[in-house]
């Protein structure tokens, strides 16, 4: 049986994603696009669950991003989504600003290569 453990990760300044935007990072593997809305750090999967587009390019209007491939939309608070042609929520990680420097944790689980991929 594996165990899931919590593991924050240094991936920007907090400078560097000014409100309004979204930019994308690896974290122990996984594509995550970190968002700044209302003055709130957000982090989200970097793949429309609708064919795996990149969501850190694509449009951030308030607390929602959209797909730059086909328009799906989903919230950057809960992951769910917003409008189709997506009908699967996306994943939301914690994100947290300590000391001007932006963090995200993503799940690790024991036994499991960091690396495995983007298993959503």
């Amino acid at each position: 049986m594996s165990t899931t453990t919590e593991r924050w990760v240094e991936v920007a300044t907090s400078d560097a994603i000014p409100e309004g935007e979204a930019c994308t990072f690896t974290v122990a593997g996984v594509r995550v696009a970190v968002a700044r809305a209302e003055g709130e750090l957000f982090a989200v999967q970097d793949l429309c669950t609708h064919d795996d587009g990149p969501l850190g390019e694509g449009r951030l209007q308030g607390h929602a991003i959209q797909c730059p491939r086909h328009g799906a939309q989903f919230d950057i608070r809960t992951g769910a989504v917003l409008s189709m042609p997506a009908s699967v929520p996306i994943a939301t990680f914690p994100v947290q600003e300590q000391d001007g420097k932006v963090l995200v944790s993503v799940p690790e689980v024991a036994g499991a290569a960091a690396d495995a991929g983007d298993d959503w």
